[in-house]
């Protein structure tokens, strides 16, 4: 039996889906701009619906979406926004991204911020578990197809915060680019103050701007955690 997920604020149940909640997810939910002036929020991939969940407890946003192609998570999502105190503002959709965008479009909508935790293993590592496949492996939503569903989809104005391998950010904000989508802030992620950058965090507009480059280190050892890292999640985690 896979236990919930328990945070200050609401319970992620996470037996059903492939992916259960993580680190990058939690980061992206709490690093991710969200102003007074945000209405409307998406999160592409929903997984246990927790970025989602996040936006719920950080914004007064009136309608928070999610997308997700999987039957389990999808199921999983529904389930933990109906056990949450604001499920009469979440909905997800059970549905392909590319699908989904097309359909925003055609309806002349858009997202103020659009969120996503997006897979990103290649098709080298694929396993026997599709679910699991679908959650992890880019070719369940190539980062082409995702940037370009983000564009026709978020407003004028909007924000579109996602985050992936450090190897990959040259490319992807490359190919943002090609989609008129500019990134604004990025955060550098590390483990400990000697490992690698592993991720990064990455904020697009359609607007150009001097980029605002942090760095994150999460511990200064096993399970002692930096002042900054602590800040950023304290809202959240139970422990913090």
């Amino acid at each position: 039996m896979i236990k919930p997920f328990n945070f200050k604020q609401f319970t992620v149940h996470q037996d059903k889906t492939a992916m259960k909640v993580g680190t990058d997810g939690v980061l992206l939910g709490a690093w991710c701009s969200v102003t007074n002036n945000v209405e409307s929020i998406l999160d592409i991939g929903s997984g246990t619906g927790v970025i989602s969940l996040m936006m719920a407890q950080r914004s007064e946003a009136f309608t928070i979406d999610a997308v997700e192609l999987d039957d389990e998570a999808y199921e999983q999502t529904v389930e933990n926004f109906e056990g949450s105190d604001w499920g009469d503002r979440l909905f997800c959709y059970h549905s392909d991204f590319t699908d989904f965008a097309n359909e925003i479009a055609e309806e002349e909508e858009s997202y103020d911020l659009v969120i996503s935790n997006p897979p990103f293993y290649s098709d080298d590592f694929e396993t026997d578990n599709e679910s699991r496949n679908k959650a992890r492996f880019t070719s369940s939503l190539p980062f082409e197809d995702l940037l370009k569903g983000v564009a026709m989809i978020l407003s004028d104005g909007g924000c579109f915060s996602t985050i992936i391998p450090k190897k990959e950010e040259n490319a992807f904000i490359e190919l943002a680019k090609k989609q008129g989508l500019y990134v604004n802030r990025i955060c550098h992620v590390k483990g400990n103050e000697t490992s690698a950058v592993k991720r990064s965090l990455l904020e697009f507009s359609f607007h150009e701007s001097i980029i605002d480059i942090q760095e994150l280190i999460i511990e200064t050892e096993r399970h002692k955690y930096t002042e900054a890292y602590v800040s950023l999640t304290k809202e959240f985690y139970l422990k913090m």
